[in-house]
């Protein structure tokens, strides 16, 4: 059927108003992009506005990759990222996999207790305290184990395990296997769309890392990436290698702010690269629990 006047007009409209949104979203990540290859004669040329460079250079990569503060957070923060997400993902499959199973005894209390984690937040001097306490400050673990396990996603996944069959479990029982094969042979392999949902959420959580860092870690070597692009983008020189970072930034003659955009790239490539491997299994993660048949 041919559309209205007006229902033409109203199609216009918001084809130009999610236009006009998706360029306000996609132009700064393009304009971050474009200035840090930008060569830094046509950026000083130019006033730091660049559309499109005539000459791209990898001179401000070149020169963060050179940097130590800046290789050893991309290490903390690759081994948060890593580490932090495979050890929370097997700590909440596994507290979730006991909370699904009705013959666990506890099963409502434990639920409850899970539930105030959520509902409510001890504060940052509790948490502080603790740390402190299990030895942990100025470690790069105190970023990991105090925010191992998340409570929402305990009850989501438990969600995801009871919508699981138990006629697979009991084959796996006569067939012989205990708790701990049914876990891993039968229940993990379907978990894969929940396993990569959830992952995705704690790896970005433990790359963006930042406010624990700042209560926690008192050595500059050992905090993650978010700490030194926050120094960078702050600092009206940079803050990646000190006085000598400043010295070679004159003699090579980057720009800083060619150099924070380099910085900022990097910071976001590993989750835009990840991200497109687990976009199949997300759609059906991010909806696990919500129906039951």
């Amino acid at each position: 059927m041919k559309a209205s006047l007006g229902g033409r007009l109203f199609n216009l409209t918001n084809i130009i108003l999610l236009a006009l949104i998706g360029f306000v979203t996609i132009f700064p990540l393009y304009y971050v992009f474009i200035v840090s290859f930008t060569d830094s004669h046509e950026y000083l040329q130019k006033n730091g506005f660049v559309l499109f460079p005539q000459k791209w250079t990898l001179g401000a990569y070149k020169y963060l990759l050179a940097t130590p503060a800046f290789k050893n957070a991309t290490a903390v923060s690759t081994f948060l990222a890593t580490i932090g997400t495979g050890l929370s993902l097997i700590f909440t499959a596994a507290m979730a996999f006991g909370m699904s199973r009705k013959r666990l005894r506890g099963r409502k209390i434990i639920m409850l207790m899970v539930l105030l984690t959520i509902l409510f937040n001890p504060g940052i001097i509790p948490n502080y305290l603790v740390v402190r306490e299990l030895g942990l400050i100025n470690s790069v673990w105190s970023l990991i184990i105090p925010v191992l396990v998340s409570g929402w996603n305990v009850i989501l996944m438990k969600s995801f395990f009871d919508s699981i069959p138990v006629e697979l479990e009991d084959a796996a029982l006569i067939d012989g296997c205990n708790d701990l094969g049914t876990f891993f042979r039968i229940v993990l392999p379907l978990s894969a769309p929940a396993l990569a949902a959830f992952g995705l959420f704690y790896a970005v959580g433990y790359w963006n890392t930042f406010f624990n860092a700042v209560l926690y870690i008192n050595d500059f070597a050992k905090v993650p990436l978010q700490i030194v692009l926050r120094n960078m983008l702050i600092d009206s020189e940079t803050s990646t290698g000190g006085a000598a970072a400043v010295e070679m930034i004159s003699e090579q003659q980057i720009p800083t702010q060619t150099i924070k955009m380099a910085a900022v790239v990097i910071a976001s490539v590993p989750i835009l690269v990840v991200y497109p491997f687990l976009q199949k299994h997300f759609a059906k993660g991010v909806l696990l629990g919500s129906v039951k048949g």
